[in-house]
Protein backbone atom coordinates (compact mmCIF):
# COMPACT_ATOMS: atom_id res chain seq x y z
CA UNK A 1 0.00 0.00 0.00
CA UNK A 2 2.79 2.41 0.89
CA UNK A 3 4.36 1.91 -2.54
CA UNK A 4 1.26 3.26 -4.27
CA UNK A 5 2.23 6.78 -3.20
CA UNK A 6 5.36 6.45 -5.32
CA UNK A 7 3.57 5.58 -8.55
CA UNK A 8 2.03 8.16 -10.82
CA UNK A 9 -0.76 7.07 -13.12
CA UNK A 10 -0.42 8.55 -16.59
CA UNK A 11 -3.10 8.22 -19.23
CA UNK A 12 -1.86 8.71 -22.79
CA UNK A 13 -3.80 9.77 -25.87
CA UNK A 14 -2.69 10.38 -29.45
CA UNK A 15 -4.15 12.98 -31.82
CA UNK A 16 -3.44 14.18 -35.31
CA UNK A 17 -3.33 17.98 -35.39
CA UNK A 18 -4.78 20.09 -38.20
CA UNK A 19 -1.26 20.49 -39.62
CA UNK A 20 -0.83 16.70 -39.77
CA UNK A 21 1.54 16.41 -36.79
CA UNK A 22 0.98 13.69 -34.23
CA UNK A 23 0.34 15.14 -30.77
CA UNK A 24 0.73 13.05 -27.63
CA UNK A 25 -1.45 14.09 -24.68
CA UNK A 26 -0.34 12.90 -21.25
CA UNK A 27 -2.76 13.04 -18.32
CA UNK A 28 -0.91 12.35 -15.07
CA UNK A 29 -3.01 12.04 -11.93
CA UNK A 30 -2.25 12.49 -8.26
CA UNK A 31 0.95 14.11 -7.07
CA UNK A 32 3.84 15.20 -9.25
CA UNK A 33 6.53 15.39 -6.61
CA UNK A 34 9.92 14.01 -5.62
CA UNK A 35 8.52 10.46 -5.37
CA UNK A 36 6.90 10.42 -8.83
CA UNK A 37 8.68 13.05 -10.95
CA UNK A 38 11.33 10.62 -12.22
CA UNK A 39 8.65 8.26 -13.59
CA UNK A 40 6.92 11.16 -15.30
CA UNK A 41 10.25 12.40 -16.69
CA UNK A 42 10.96 8.97 -18.19
CA UNK A 43 7.49 8.87 -19.76
CA UNK A 44 8.06 12.32 -21.32
CA UNK A 45 11.46 11.24 -22.69
CA UNK A 46 9.95 8.06 -24.16
CA UNK A 47 7.08 9.92 -25.82
CA UNK A 48 9.29 12.64 -27.31
CA UNK A 49 11.99 10.27 -28.56
CA UNK A 50 9.77 7.45 -29.87
CA UNK A 51 6.29 8.80 -30.60
CA UNK A 52 6.12 12.53 -31.30
CA UNK A 53 8.04 15.71 -30.60
CA UNK A 54 4.69 17.43 -29.93
CA UNK A 55 3.43 16.92 -26.39
CA UNK A 56 0.55 18.30 -24.35
CA UNK A 57 0.51 17.69 -20.60
CA UNK A 58 -2.98 17.95 -19.09
CA UNK A 59 -2.54 18.73 -15.38
CA UNK A 60 -6.23 18.67 -14.49
CA UNK A 61 -5.79 15.61 -12.25
CA UNK A 62 -2.52 16.72 -10.60
CA UNK A 63 -3.50 18.36 -7.33
CA UNK A 64 0.05 18.78 -6.02
CA UNK A 65 3.29 19.67 -7.75
CA UNK A 66 6.65 20.48 -6.20
CA UNK A 67 10.02 21.60 -7.57
CA UNK A 68 10.83 18.07 -8.71
CA UNK A 69 7.61 18.00 -10.71
CA UNK A 70 8.37 21.39 -12.24
CA UNK A 71 11.88 20.18 -13.10
CA UNK A 72 10.46 17.17 -14.96
CA UNK A 73 8.22 19.54 -16.96
CA UNK A 74 11.14 21.84 -17.80
CA UNK A 75 13.20 18.83 -18.92
CA UNK A 76 10.33 17.70 -21.16
CA UNK A 77 10.08 21.16 -22.67
CA UNK A 78 13.83 21.16 -23.39
CA UNK A 79 13.66 17.69 -24.94
CA UNK A 80 10.84 18.80 -27.26
CA UNK A 81 12.75 22.00 -28.12
CA UNK A 82 15.86 20.00 -29.10
CA UNK A 83 13.89 18.12 -31.74
CA UNK A 84 11.98 21.22 -32.94
CA UNK A 85 8.78 20.01 -31.29
CA UNK A 86 6.29 21.70 -29.03
CA UNK A 87 5.54 21.31 -25.34
CA UNK A 88 2.30 22.67 -23.96
CA UNK A 89 0.56 22.45 -20.62
CA UNK A 90 -3.18 22.72 -20.12
CA UNK A 91 -5.94 22.53 -17.56
CA UNK A 92 -3.70 23.26 -14.56
CA UNK A 93 -5.45 22.13 -11.37
CA UNK A 94 -6.32 25.16 -9.18
CA UNK A 95 -4.23 23.80 -6.29
CA UNK A 96 -1.19 23.43 -8.56
CA UNK A 97 -1.68 26.76 -10.37
CA UNK A 98 -0.30 28.70 -7.40
CA UNK A 99 3.03 26.86 -7.66
CA UNK A 100 3.36 27.92 -11.31
CA UNK A 101 2.57 31.53 -10.41
CA UNK A 102 4.85 31.77 -7.36
CA UNK A 103 7.81 30.26 -9.24
CA UNK A 104 6.95 32.33 -12.35
CA UNK A 105 6.87 29.10 -14.37
CA UNK A 106 3.56 30.32 -15.79
CA UNK A 107 5.70 32.67 -17.92
CA UNK A 108 8.08 29.88 -19.03
CA UNK A 109 5.58 27.34 -20.31
CA UNK A 110 2.89 27.60 -22.97
CA UNK A 111 -0.15 27.13 -20.72
CA UNK A 112 -3.64 26.70 -22.12
CA UNK A 113 -7.02 26.56 -20.43
CA UNK A 114 -8.26 23.47 -22.26
CA UNK A 115 -6.82 20.40 -23.92
CA UNK A 116 -8.49 21.36 -27.21
CA UNK A 117 -6.74 24.76 -27.23
CA UNK A 118 -3.40 23.16 -26.35
CA UNK A 119 -3.67 20.52 -29.09
CA UNK A 120 -4.46 23.19 -31.66
CA UNK A 121 -1.85 25.60 -30.32
CA UNK A 122 -4.38 28.37 -29.70
CA UNK A 123 -2.70 31.04 -27.56
CA UNK A 124 -4.26 31.69 -24.21
CA UNK A 125 -6.41 34.77 -24.00
CA UNK A 126 -4.94 37.98 -22.68
CA UNK A 127 -7.60 37.93 -19.97
CA UNK A 128 -6.20 34.88 -18.20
Amino acid sequence: MLGENFVIHIEQKTYTAADGHTVIVLLPSGRLDITTAWQFRLKLQECISKLSSHVVVNLGQVNFIDSSGLTSLVAGMRDADKVKGSFRICNVHPEAKLVFEVTMMDTVFEIFETEEEAKDGVPRSMAS
